[in-house]
């Protein structure tokens, strides 16, 4: 993740950011709607982004060009769903960028499909998929936070591939190579970012109760209105 600045070839960077940018869009047009209708939630949506920020930023060397760490944005989008996670992400990884050298401003587009979008979807896809069939709700953001952080790493394995297939064995060849050196690191890190979103949901469980229930995600079933929200 955060793949380096200049790392990925134009063509590819570019095709990536007009991948990124319809998520995005809509990103922001669901952060509009959430601010307006429900002013009160902006502590809890900076928390959310400072939680994305701070785990993210403990990076860890890995393939050459890119990083391991956790990425914190399971958190964001069982709260607040995927299309808000994809731009509180975003405005992590340019904030990362500017500020910390980390990834860079032409792989935006790449490291926020990877991270802000994919992660996101994929973490709250598995999320709800156990809460429907009756998971208690730690053992679903457990794994919630653990496939978001996971996917993260797989969509960014299959774009350094794409971008350095081997010249062996192509893109697959590429795609194995990279996906085993990622896995060594990320897999616990992982497990240990999905322990830790456990914890943060436990606290917010005991101070943020009426807040949760609005969003539904303390019982099982979801308002009405986030079902419209999460369909849009």
């Amino acid at each position: 993740m955060h793949i380096a600045e200049g790392y990925l070839p134009p063509v590819h960077a570019a095709a990536w950011g007009v991948a990124a940018a319809p998520f995005v869009a809509h990103g922001v047009r669901a952060l509009t709607r959430e601010v307006r209708s429900n002013p009160e939630s902006t502590l809890l949506l900076g928390a959310s982004g400072a939680f994305t920020f701070v785990l993210s930023a403990l990076k860890l060397p890995s393939v050459t060009g890119s990083c391991s760490h956790p990425t914190g944005t399971g958190l964001g989008a069982i709260l607040f769903r995927p299309p808000i996670m994809a731009v509180l992400g975003t405005i992590t990884l340019l904030f990362q960028a500017l500020l910390l050298a980390h990834g860079g401003l032409t792989t935006l587009g790449a490291n926020a499909f990877s991270m802000a979008i994919v992660g996101p979807w994929a973490g709250y896809g598995t999320y709800l998929l156990l809460r429907r069939f009756g998971a208690p709700l730690m053992v679903a953001v457990f794994f919630g936070a653990f496939v978001a952080d996971l996917s993260t790493y797989c969509v960014t394995s299959v774009q350094l591939a794409l971008a350095f297939p081997d010249p062996g064995s192509g893109v697959p060849g590429a795609l194995a190579k990279f996906g085993g050196i990622f896995a060594v690191t990320q897999i616990p890190l992982a497990v240990s970012e999905g322990l830790l979103t456990v914890l943060v949901m436990r606290l917010l469980t005991q101070s943020s109760k009426g807040e949760l229930t609005r969003l539904g995600v303390l019982g099982r079933q979801r308002t009405e209105r986030h079902e419209e929200a999460a369909a849009r």
